[in-house]
């Protein structure tokens, strides 16, 4: 037997078995922690790749409890499979936070990454797991996040954990992956019907963002977890309720504060545990030399019925407990009270901030088909790219402060230079997990079927700018919208003209006009118009079907009114 596996076997320094270091509840842990990173990035992949085949690939989102409260918040309903994140509330109310320290894929990025740049000694990991009241953060943010989302402004997913680390896999990550892998690989990576490597708006940032955040454990270890993190402060208020928690003995403990050492939520096992900040690790219970801390049931105590001496005991009981547990989050309300109404104050500034036209919108503000109206899509859309993801030809786009203002920044735009909305696709509506986008069927997106009378979705409408078209502008024959016009009838028509050019050859024009009735603001022919810097054809939101005030056409205003 080679010398590494007589180490692995050999026993404890206590003289137990191999088998009782293996089987540690951190190994399970850390186990756990890597099934579930995988299967976050597995789900996305899919997504990715957009061939969906029934996989649930939003279920991280959709078993989030805070896209689930704030949502609820926001619109007073819970949207179609939000109703999964009671498999994550259930054991918060049991257990703790043991979806900060065992499921969440991000945390589990930031902790892999302290882990391979862990550099500090002893000393210093002692004092950087002690309890800071910069941790305060995070429950503040929250709760101007749930102010915020009680007005219809749902702004979570700008910290949410798992819609940051699903926008920034989407928007920096897989597309830079993309673009990396060699033409011959590219099936790899792209999805079905793209050519070239998909590109996305201010990656760059996004990107960033990412790299900061996880960077910053170097300084801070999970700094995003304990100062940052609006889903960690939402568990770590129901955490207080939880009926198990780690308890220690004071009998045994000799305050050495080993148990700091690996500590991944600053909790202050060694003192006043506290419980909203535990991500339930067992690092601690590892540490510990004396054996002196206990993941048990602790009942809590009830107020006394017996009379005089009984309740100086009960008291004294009572105190004991308060010396080594601290139930709630330590942040003054004042605090609170100020943040919640600097919300407030806030909200009419941030919903007037969009970027908007004199009628309330931007014309290049153009949404998914599903959506439902914008401001209902404001106090739904969280931010998590999976319809950007999902779109097998990269026309979903994050926006930015242009199309949308701050209060739409990164929610899913159109932009038809990179790409167009496929005829026949509805993946992004089926991959929203709040219902931003509603799910639609092909016969409903067309307006076939049962749906003819309220005809097809538009998305907008397409005009012309016949100062750049080569058969209006240049005498140059063209027909490339009118061909790619994918309806019937097509809504590009055009005016056939045969003339004798300046340089004396006889060409037939055939000079396009486009008609409105018939534009479904696809964009295909905003995409394949030969002149590339500033197409001669463009598609506004003016026309689509999501509100009376964006139509175009007068009898369009009457019908839906």
């Amino acid at each position: 037997m080679s010398r590494a596996l007589r180490t692995f076997f050999a026993p404890n320094a206590d003289g137990s078995p191999w088998l009782a270091r293996a089987l540690r509840l951190t190994v399970s842990r850390s186990l756990t922690q890597g099934f579930f990173l995988l299967l976050f990035a597995l789900l996305l992949w899919t997504a990715w790749f957009s061939r969906l085949g029934g996989y649930p690939v939003s279920l991280f989102l959709e078993l989030d409890p805070l896209v689930t409260f704030a949502t609820a918040l926001s619109t007073h309903t819970v949207y179609r499979w939000l109703w999964r994140s009671i498999w994550i509330l259930v054991p918060t109310l049991l257990l703790g936070r043991v979806f900060c320290g065992w499921i969440c894929p991000f945390g589990t990025l930031h902790q892999l990454v302290g882990w391979l740049f862990n550099i500090r000694t002893n000393r210093m990991k002692l004092e950087r797991n002690r309890y800071r009241s910069v941790y305060q953060l995070k429950y503040l943010l929250l709760t101007a996040f749930v102010v915020l989302a009680a007005f219809g402004a749902l702004q979570i997913g700008l910290l949410d954990p798992l819609c940051l680390l699903a926008r920034s896999c989407t928007v920096a990550l897989w597309s830079a992956f993309d673009a990396a892998l060699p033409a011959r690989l590219s099936g790899l990576s792209s999805a079905p019907g793209t050519v070239d490597a998909r590109v996305f708006a201010a990656a760059w940032v996004v990107g960033l963002l990412l790299v900061g955040l996880v960077g910053l454990n170097l300084i801070i270890p999970r700094f995003f977890c304990r100062v940052l993190c609006p889903l960690g402060a939402f568990l770590g208020v129901l955490s207080r309720f939880a009926l198990w928690r780690i308890d220690r003995d004071r009998t045994k403990c000799t305050d050495c504060d080993l148990c700091l050492r690996h500590c991944e939520g600053a909790a202050d096992p060694q003192a006043a545990l506290r419980k909203s900040e535990c991500f339930v690790c067992f690092n601690c219970l590892d540490d510990c030399p004396e054996d002196a801390l206990r993941f048990r049931l602790v009942p809590r105590p009830r107020r006394p019925l017996v009379p005089a001496a009984a309740s100086v005991v009960a008291a004294a009981s009572r105190s004991r407990r308060a010396e080594t547990e601290q139930r709630g989050p330590a942040v003054p309300r004042r605090r609170l009270l100020l943040v919640a109404g600097a919300a407030a104050l806030a909200f009419p500034f941030l919903r007037r901030s969009k970027a908007a036209s004199a009628r309330g919108f931007h014309p290049r503000a153009i949404r998914p088909p599903g959506t439902v109206a914008e401001q209902e899509f404001f106090e739904r859309c969280i931010k998590c790219e999976q319809c950007v993801r999902v779109c097998p030809t990269n026309v979903l786009q994050p926006s930015t402060f242009a199309e949308a203002g701050l209060e739409g920044l990164w929610t899913p735009v159109m932009d038809f230079r990179v790409g167009f909305c496929q005829l026949n696709c509805t993946l992004c509506s089926e991959v929203c997990p709040t219902g931003a986008i509603q799910k639609i069927t092909r016969d409903r997106k067309l307006g076939r079927g049962v749906h003819r009378a309220a005809g097809p979705i538009r998305l907008g409408t397409a005009f012309f700018e016949r100062g750049r078209c080569l058969p209006w502008a240049m005498e140059t024959p063209c027909v490339v919208c009118e061909e790619v016009c994918p309806v019937s009838p097509k809504a590009i028509g055009a005016y056939v003209e045969t003339i004798t050019r300046w340089d004396g050859q006889r060409v037939t024009l055939r000079k396009p006009v486009m008609r409105p009735e018939l534009c479904i603001g696809c964009g295909i022919c905003e995409h394949e118009c030969p002149v590339v810097d500033q197409p001669a054809v463009y598609v506004t939101a003016v026309g689509d079907t999501r509100a009376r005030e964006r139509s175009l056409l007068l009898g369009s205003q009457r019908e839906r009114g």
